[in-house]
């Protein structure tokens, strides 16, 4: 059940459900709000520990996560959902397709993510910067203690290498980071992190469209070109200018790829 999970939608029509990445909100999708509003149903969540889904909401694990969102999907009576899930979006997509099914989806894209965070001696397709579990131990920590010195730093590595970011969505994108509560985004990223879709990939009887910003901070193309080689329906879309965002970097060309799934 969605239990107390803080949801917008916008809109009439088809229902296209965004979900957010790790340390935002449902508010990140604003340029698909204003974008889609007139020909679909946008619907928007704050997924567990997230924007206005507080303590009282589902558990805070990408698990609890995936659902509340099927289980809303449920109670709205939706049907042919389109999905799109950023980074951790993309994880509770997988989750609730390995635990609900697609009955009621007919479509995914995934946002420059990755099927499993952590590196190990067998994988290392997660974090660029070589995250594994050891080190995750000292991440974890950080998040919990020293919120107001890493916030700003998740929040440049969101927008492209090499490119000046927008400095207004450069702004947002801090002050909406530094105001989330670390107490609740710490069991989030332990959830997070540990998770592992590589067996779930193949599984996936949908159309997926995955988003890759090609100068990504958190993620090489080979992430999503693996993904792509294992899927059943996978496409693979690089978005030139683009860091981990390309729904807030190239909006324009985000809108184009996605009205083309879409129809």
């Amino acid at each position: 059940m969605s239990g107390d999970m803080h949801v917008i939608e916008a809109g009439e029509g088809r229902p296209l459900l965004c979900l957010h990445g790790w340390s935002c909100h449902g508010g990140f999708f604003g340029p698909q709000v204003e974008a889609f509003r007139s020909v679909a149903r946008v619907v928007t969540p704050d997924l567990p520990g997230h924007g206005r889904t507080g303590r009282d909401g589902p558990a805070l694990t990408i698990e609890a996560a995936a659902d509340a969102v099927a289980g809303y999907i449920a109670e709205r009576g939706f049907e042919n959902v389109i999905i799109v899930g950023w980074s951790m979006g993309a994880h509770v997509a997988y989750a609730m397709i390995k635990r609900h099914g697609t009955s009621r989806l007919a479509g995914l894209v995934a946002i420059d993510m990755t099927p499993k965070v952590l590196n190990d001696d067998a994988w290392h397709l997660g974090l660029s910067d070589g995250l594994d579990a050891a080190r995750n131990v000292g991440v974890r920590k950080s998040i919990e203690h020293h919120w107001p010195e890493i916030a700003p730093r998740i929040a440049k590595r969101i927008f492209a290498r090499g490119l000046p970011a927008d400095r207004d969505l450069l702004a947002f994108a801090e002050q909406q980071i530094a105001a989330a509560d670390p107490a609740m985004l710490a069991p989030m990223w332990a959830s997070l992190t540990a998770q592992d879709f590589r067996d779930t990939i193949g599984h996936i009887d949908i159309p997926v469209l995955l988003a890759h910003g090609a100068r990504s901070a958190l993620y090489g193309s080979d992430v999503a070109r693996w993904q792509r080689d294992r899927l059943q329906n996978g496409r693979l879309v690089e978005f030139p200018r683009s860091g981990h965002a390309p729904h807030l970097e190239e909006p324009a060309a985000f809108r184009a790829m996605l009205s083309d799934f879409m129809g």
